[in-house]
C-alpha cells in the first residue's frame, strides 16, 4: 500500500481535523511540539493504514502520550514519565490492544532515514530455518547504516511467540541470540531495540534466561497498558 498521508496533508483535511476530539491531557501541555496535531495526525494516518474502524482511545492516553514522547526526545514529557530517552520502548499489552498499530505509526513521526524498523519475531525465527545465521548477523553486526555508520533501530513485534528454531540440525533460541547482541550494541554504539510483547516478568525468564531478562531491564523502558485493556479487534 503507499501511503500518501503527510503531516501536512492531514492538518489541511478541514472539517473533519477541527472536529477530532483531542484528549484534554494533550490539550494542555506545554512543549516544542504540538500533541494535539499529533493525535489528530496518529488517528488519519491509522485511518490510511487500518482502515475506517481504526481510532486512538481516549483512555489509551497514558500510554500514547509517552511513546510519542519517546520517539520524538521531548525531554520534558519524557521525565514527567521516567523515561531514559537513551534506552529502547517496551511495549506490553494483551493481545488485540493496539501494540504493533501503534509502534507502525509512530514510524511516521520521523524522517524516513531514521524510522525505526517493525519485524515479527516469527519472520525472524523462520528467516533464520531459511538463512542460518545470517539473519541473525542481519539484525546484529548487520544493523548498521551503511552511509553514517549509526545503528539501525528496530522494533521485533510480539516478542515470545517465535519458536525455537532449526539451521540445518543446529537449534537456536534467535531473539535471545539477537537481544543479547543488541544489548552489547546498545552499550559501544548506542544502539536502540523496540520490542512488543504479551509476555510478564516471570514468562521472559521462563523463555529466554535470567540473562536476557536483566538485560532488557537495562535496555528498555516499559510502556504497559492494563492487564484488563479489551481487544479493540473487529
Amino acid at each position: 500500500m503507499e501511503l500518501k498521508t503527510t503531516f501536512m496533508e492531514a492538518a489541511n483535511m478541514g472539517k473533519e481535523w477541527k472536529q477530532l476530539k483531542v484528549p484534554a491531557l494533550l490539550r494542555n501541555i506545554e512543549s516544542r511540539f504540538c500533541y494535539p496535531d499529533i493525535w489528530k495526525f496518529l488517528h488519519f494516518k491509522g485511518i490510511e493504514i487500518y482502515g475506517k474502524n481504526f481510532r486512538l482511545y481516549e483512555e489509551d492516553v497514558n500510554i500514547i502520550l509517552p511513546l510519542i514522547a519517546a520517539v520524538l526526545k521531548d525531554e520534558n514529557i519524557a521525565e514527567e514519565f521516567s523515561l531514559d530517552l537513551e534506552k529502547g520502548i517496551l511495549l506490553a499489552g494483551p493481545v488485540g490492544c493496539g501494540k504493533t498499530s501503534l509502534m507502525n505509526l509512530l514510524r511516521y513521526l520521523l524522517p524516513i532515514d531514521v524510522r525505526h524498523r517493525l519485524q515479527s519475531c516469527r519472520e525472524v525465527s523462520f528467516e533464520y530455518s531459511r538463512d542460518g545465521h545470517t539473519a541473525i548477523h542481519r539484525y546484529t553486526k548487520g544493523s548498521f547504516s551503511i552511509k553514517k555508520f549509526d545503528p539501525i533501530v528496530y522494533c521485533f513485534d510480539d516478542l515470545g511467540l517465535e519458536n525455537e528454531t532449526q539451521h540445518y540440525g543446529n537449534t537456536c533460541s534467535v531473539m535471545s541470540e539477537i537481544l543479547l547482541s543488541r544489548y552489547d550494541y546498545f552499550h559501544s554504539f548506542g544502539m536502540l531495540t523496540h520490542v512488543t510483547m504479551n509476555l510478564n516478568s516471570a514468562e521472559i525468564e521462563k523463555k529466554y534466561g535470567l540473562r536476557v531478562r536483566s538485560r532488557m531491564r537495562e535496555m528498555f523502558n516499559l510502556v504497559a497498558f492494563p492487564a484488563n485493556t479489551p481487544d479493540k479487534r473487529k
